[in-house]
């Protein structure tokens, strides 16, 4: 990809993230288009002739992670199957311990005929495997289905492999990441929403000394966090203070972030935070359920990173223990150079694979690949996204407004939720009726956020290196990010980790990155 290409790339997603803010919702144009069969040249279930047999259901086994405790009944799955003519198989595995099943399915050929990846990680792991042809492509067959060929072509070919596509993507929004704060306490302290990153140190400092709480003990933290760099604290916090997205260029060419002053910078402020007592002490051995845990026990008041949109579950839990609680989102915080910037994902958080080791041929694949086409209809997604209507959720205003049961959903819908392909301007889906002024709040922030928005240059690009040890040297540098802001390093320990990261294969990336980008 060339520097040209990239920018307009950029330049395509920052326009149709905004646009996507007034487009409102696709339902009544995709459920034109409800019908996918005859795209394909293949029977629905619909038929005119009532002698003819009907159409045998498809069977698909399906795997992907499960982020729930339980495996969902088939409530939502039965009534998806009688939509699409489909015998669903769904092989749940804890999201969690996701990562070693997909590897020991890979290595004993036993994935099934859809398999769901883990994240963004994960598909680099299987980079490689995908260059081997051990998975099908599907580019050249989206324009027979009307449905799938409305997916956003900017983040398709952010999934691409050596030019091809091989996945359908889960969608979403470009930059969600910022701060849920406890605003009764900031108010109680006559603080605002931090600007800087300054005052983002004063606001964690003083909800940590001052004793927000009122109840004239020592026992609050400003600040907790947990064991993830990207989606934890430190990625958002880095980006607020000027550091790339993973890469940028530098002295002529690419280089990765933990190579630039800022990253440094955003590594002493996260010393001196937990030098201060200012948050969790343990925070590189801690669990983002615990993370929570301590959040909503209302003995924290910050938390960053991930998703604004996650208010709505802080908040439920937090006011079970606190019932006069107030939370708040935030975002816009300026670096030390008066700066604003905010890290964006590449568009999706997931991806979906065909093994040719469980799809014999071509006509399955089609049928296949007809079932998601069926799931880009407002009909399919809004049942496998929010639930079934009049139990999971009503319709106010033209949006879905979920019931407050919200243990009901995390049983019945969560598990289908997180399958969902493409995103609501695509696959017509109604959007979140927001109550809840932080959350409403949040997804103001979430338009802002692209504005000023930094995309990664490499998403696009392929580093064979990358792809087969790029893993396994990432850690090299969050074991040195972790023991900097432990102390346990100096920046000449920390540069030294960065020569070995570069030694053992870190330069080679960098050079074939740069030979792709110039290209």
């Amino acid at each position: 990809m060339t520097k040209k290409s990239f920018t307009l790339l950029l330049s395509s997603l920052l326009t149709l993230s905004m646009l996507s803010a007034c487009g409102g919702n696709n339902n009544k144009e995709a459920a034109a288009t409800k019908d996918p069969g005859a795209s394909t040249g293949t029977n629905t279930t619909a038929t005119t002739d009532p002698a003819a047999e009907p159409e045998k259901p498809t069977e698909i086994k399906i795997m992907l992670p499960l982020n729930t405790t339980d495996t969902p009944p088939d409530t939502i799955k039965t009534e998806v199957e009688k939509i699409t003519n489909t015998k669903l198989t769904y092989q749940f595995f804890p999201a969690d311990t996701y990562e070693e099943k997909l590897n020991s399915s890979f290595a004993t050929g036993s994935l099934p005929q859809v398999t769901y990846l883990k994240n963004q990680t994960t598909f680099l792991q299987m980079k490689e495997a995908i260059k081997d042809g051990q998975f099908w492509e599907i580019g050249p067959l989206l324009s027979e289905f009307p449905n799938l060929n409305k997916l956003k072509p900017e983040i398709l070919n952010n999934t691409k492999v050596d030019g091809k596509l091989y996945t359908l993507y889960i969608g979403r929004p470009l930059a969600r990441q910022g701060i849920i704060y406890r605003k009764d306490w900031a108010d109680k302290l006559g603080l605002a929403a931090p600007a800087n990153t300054e005052e983002l140190f004063a606001m964690a400092k003083a909800f940590t000394e001052q004793d927000p709480d009122g109840n004239g003990v020592k026992d609050t933290i400003g600040l907790v966090d947990r064991n993830e760099l990207v989606y934890g604290a430190f990625k958002t916090v880095s980006s607020w203070f000027g550091t790339p997205n993973n890469w940028a260029e530098k002295d002529g060419q690419l280089a990765p972030e933990f190579t630039f002053p800022q990253y440094i910078d955003t590594m002493d402020f996260f010393r001196k935070l937990r030098e201060g007592g200012y948050m969790n002490q343990d925070f590189a051995a801690t669990s983002k359920t615990d993370a929570v845990n301590t959040f909503v026990s209302g003995k924290a008041g910050l938390y960053i990173g991930g998703s604004m949109q996650d208010i709505d579950s802080l908040n439920k839990d937090l006011i079970k223990n606190v019932p006069d609680a107030v939370l708040d989102t935030h975002s816009m915080v300026a670096g030390p150079e008066g700066k604003f910037a905010q890290w964006m994902i590449p568009g999706y958080n997931n991806v979906v694979l065909f093994p040719k080791s469980a799809v014999k041929d071509e006509a399955e694949l089609k049928q296949i690949l007809k079932f998601f086409d069926y799931m880009m209809t407002p009909e399919v997604s809004n049942l496998m996204y929010w639930g079934i209507e009049g139990t999971h959720y009503t319709v106010v205003d033209g949006k879905a407004k979920a019931t407050d049961n919200k243990e009901l959903i995390e049983r019945e819908v969560k598990g289908f939720k997180d399958s969902v392909i493409g995103e609501y301007e695509t696959n017509g889906m109604y959007q979140s009726l927001n109550v809840l002024p932080g959350r409403i709040h949040a997804e103001e922030l979430v338009l802002e956020n692209v504005k000023v928005g930094v995309a990664d240059p490499t998403a696009a690009l392929d580093s064979a290196t990358y792809t087969s040890k790029g893993v396994e040297l990432q850690q090299i540098i969050t074991d040195a990010t972790y023991k900097y802001m432990y102390g346990q390093l100096d920046k000449a320990g920390f540069e030294k980790e960065v020569e070995n990261w570069k030694s053992r294969g870190g330069a080679n990336i960098i050079e074939e990155y740069n030979a792709a980008y110039t290209k």
